[in-house]
């Protein structure tokens, strides 16, 4: 960066923390549950208190809190920090496309779901595609309470992906043989960090980004190819019998992940929304933050704080500067 384009950086920065138009700029962020989502909510507060001058305040909420928040507009939660579509579509088809009170990111990153295993376990036992996990040898090694099958973490209460997860394990013919856990993600990253160091076996959902891909030598498994014909996938939030109206018999499609927020801020706090409107991560990115977060054990905000310092080009993209 030469002397004279870090002058006027400098300068516009300093315009950003004096100007009254920016002293009122304020905004509330959802926090998830899983780790990506919270480190990029960090990183946006990072941005607005360090760049815009700014206030930003933590939410802790599931995906049906924030996007029924960010409907009333009241502002008590103004954006999500990681949505994932299609499987959060439910929540966009009916706060963006039919009431129009949240606005979606046109800037995503590429999401891709599936099954783990460790790499020794799927060594030793040949285990390559979804359908190992129904070998009856392969279910004993995973079955860890000795209840006859194998358990398998699906996601975390409250997630999409988890509901789509447990009709998937039905659809592949594997009920027989595994028992779907939904527990908090911490539950399952120390239950992956001890099946690893016993030997034992153990199988879990898993994507990209995520910090897993830096703490432990795991490999997703194959799946039947992404066929929209086997893959109807209907939420509790649009119907109760969801589970048997459903049939997710294929690999999920690659996602689309971004930020969305209430139309309500762009009154409210209009450098905020510009500033969301420009804002966009790759997966890698992602994936950095949630390694250093929940591989390191290291404070999300202070991760933000570093990576904002770190990238003053990337940021003052984000600002339009």
């Amino acid at each position: 960066m030469s002397f004279k384009k870090t002058l006027i950086t400098a300068t516009t920065a300093v315009g950003l923390f004096t100007a009254p138009a920016f002293a009122a700029e304020e905004v509330k962020i959802g926090v998830p549950s899983w780790t990506g989502a919270q480190a990029i909510a960090h990183l946006l507060a990072a941005v607005v208190e360090m760049r815009i001058g700014g206030t930003a305040e933590m939410v802790p909420g599931n995906n049906a809190t924030i996007f029924q928040a960010m409907d009333q507009g009241k502002g008590d939660i103004d954006v999500h920090p990681d949505v994932w579509l299609p499987n959060q579509e439910s929540f966009t088809k009916k706060y963006v496309d039919g009431a129009g009170t949240v606005t979606l990111s046109s800037n995503p990153y590429e999401g891709n779901q599936g099954f783990c295993v460790s790499q020794d376990f799927a060594k030793a036992n040949s285990i390559t595609d979804i359908a190992d996990l129904g070998r009856p040898d392969v279910a004993a090694l995973m079955d860890s309470d000795g209840n006859g099958k194998g358990e398998m973490w699906i996601g975390a209460p409250g997630w999409a992906s988890a509901n789509v997860n447990e009709v998937k394990v039905r659809d592949y013919g594997l009920l027989d043989f595994v028992e779907p856990i939904r527990a908090e993600e911490s539950v399952k990253t120390a239950r992956v960090k001890d099946s690893i160091a016993k030997g034992e076996g153990y199988a879990f959902y898993c994507y990209k980004p995520h910090a897993i891909w830096y703490q432990f030598d795991v490999e997703m498994l194959s799946e039947p190819t992404y066929d929209p014909a086997k893959y109807v996938m209907i939420q509790p939030s649009d119907d109760a019998d969801w589970y048997e109206k459903s049939k997710v018999a294929s690999k999920d499609a690659l996602k689309e992940v971004q930020i969305a927020w209430s139309n309500s801020l762009a009154d409210r706090s209009p450098a905020i929304t510009e500033f969301f409107e420009r804002f966009s991560l790759t997966a890698d990115d992602v994936s950095n933050f949630a390694f250093e977060i929940s591989g390191k054990g290291r404070d999300p905000a202070e991760v933000a704080r570093e990576w904002v310092e770190a990238n003053p080009e990337r940021v003052d993209a984000w600002l339009g500067l």
